[in-house]
This record gives structure tokens, sequence and C-alpha cells, in this order.
């Protein structure tokens, strides 16, 4: 619960660098350099914004990581795909396209089961980001699970 006394612009400094990370869907590695500007612009401003700050920066550069794992992971299975001449598609010029369905790789489950994995990953990172900018908005302090403290 961790209820702080601060002032209503405190509150929205912290919650809007908690959405700042939505920047990510206007340019690339928004979800870093968003919050990262305006943490720095803000920290010294009071000890609530640089804890919510260092929080965010934190969980996005772990959520990075954790991506950059998967997808470490998962190469391998399309290397292998490609170079094994598995014909789960089979292009035969531009005379036809044939899907076989009825012997799909097992390679389409793993990196099948990887891409869940990412998809709810994200959609759990998006209601997490929700979920701290309410409790900043509160005036409360926020901890986000799955989380490596980078910045202490």
């Amino acid at each position: 619960m961790n209820l702080i006394m601060v002032d209503n612009q405190q509150k929205n400094i912290a919650t809007f660098i908690h959405l700042s990370t939505f920047s990510r869907f206007f340019f690339p590695l928004g979800n870093i350099i968003g919050p990262l500007v305006l943490w720095v612009l803000n920290k010294e401003k009071s000890g609530f914004v640089d804890s919510h700050g260092k929080q965010i920066l934190n969980f996005q550069l772990s959520i990075f990581l954790y991506a950059v794992i998967l997808g470490t992971i998962s190469i391998p299975f399309f290397v292998f795909k490609l170079f094994n001449g598995i014909d789960f598609i089979d292009f035969n010029g531009f005379d036809g396209f044939h899907i076989n369905i009825s012997n799909p790789s097992p390679l389409l489950y793993i990196t099948g089961s990887l891409g869940a994995i990412a998809v709810i990953a994200f959609i759990i990172e998006l209601a997490l980001i929700i979920h701290a900018s309410l409790k900043a908005r509160d005036g409360q302090l926020y901890s986000y699970p799955f989380t490596i403290n980078f910045l202490k």
C-alpha cells in the first residue's frame, strides 16, 4: 500500500513516466527513451517521482532482456526450418500454392508456442504498466514483478 504524501504535480509526473512507455508505438525504443527523458528531467523534484522512474526503467530493461533471450532461443528453430526443407508450405513456382496441414512439423508447435508466450507476455506487460500508472496517480509506490533492478 505504501501511501506517501505527495502533491498532484508529482503524481501526474510519475503517472506520465509510466504512460510514456506507450510511445514505443510511435518510435523505436520509445518505451525506454520516453520514461528515461521524463525521469532524468524530474528525478530531483521528489523521491516519489525518482522511485517510479527507476521502477519503470528497470521493468522496461528487464522486458527488453527477456525479449532478447526469447528471440535467441527461437532463432535456431527458424534456421533449422529454413535449411531442413520440411514442406509445411510448398511453392511450386507461380503455378500453384499448397499448404500441407496434414503433417505439420514439430518446429511449428515449438515456434508457435514461443510466439504465444511472447503475445501473452506483451499483454501482461501492458496490464502492469496501466496498473502502475493508476498506483502513481493515487500516490502509491509500485514495484513491478519479474524486474531486475538495474537502477537502484
